[in-house]
């Protein structure tokens, strides 16, 4: 596949309509308590850098990375547009956030994700690169809809 993945600036109309899909879909398969999606201003926060992935003008994925402390990241806003899933652009993405939480150091990786049925994919595509079932980290309190996950990088 061949794919650019660069830093956002989230400026990009294709990439604000891909994070209000995200949204979307979080407040539709989630109750609003249980959404712990950024917005635009959490994701434009200092601590959180955002990638975009391209191929030939077409924007096929978005992810971010959020530092919880020198040597902790959350993984946030992983997501593909429904009509690209399965190309490959989500894996490719969570590729490029494990290499920059390596390269800053980051001891551990960390991500809280939906329960439901939607987000079963996802819970897959995070075990199939070492991620395990862990409690609540950081701010997180235990919440029936959400499924909290982690992985520790060597």
């Amino acid at each position: 596949m061949d794919l650019h993945i660069e830093p956002d600036d989230l400026s990009r109309a294709a990439v604000l309509a891909l994070l209000r899909e995200h949204l979307d879909d979080m407040y539709a398969w989630s109750p609003a308590e249980s959404v712990h999606a950024l917005d635009l201003s959490g994701l434009r926060a200092p601590d959180v850098t955002v990638w975009t992935a391209w191929r030939a003008g077409e924007l096929l994925a978005c992810g971010a990375l959020k530092e919880l402390s020198a040597d902790h990241g959350e993984i946030k806003s992983m997501r593909t547009p429904r009509a690209l899933r399965r190309c490959g652009a989500g894996r490719a993405m969570l590729a490029h956030i494990l290499q920059q939480a390596r390269q800053r150091g980051y001891r551990q990786l960390s991500l809280e994700t939906g329960a439901q049925e939607p987000f079963r994919p996802a819970q897959a595509l995070y075990q199939s690169v070492g991620f395990r079932y862990c409690p609540p980290f950081g701010s997180y309190q235990p919440d029936p809809n959400s499924v909290f996950m982690t992985l520790a990088l060597g």
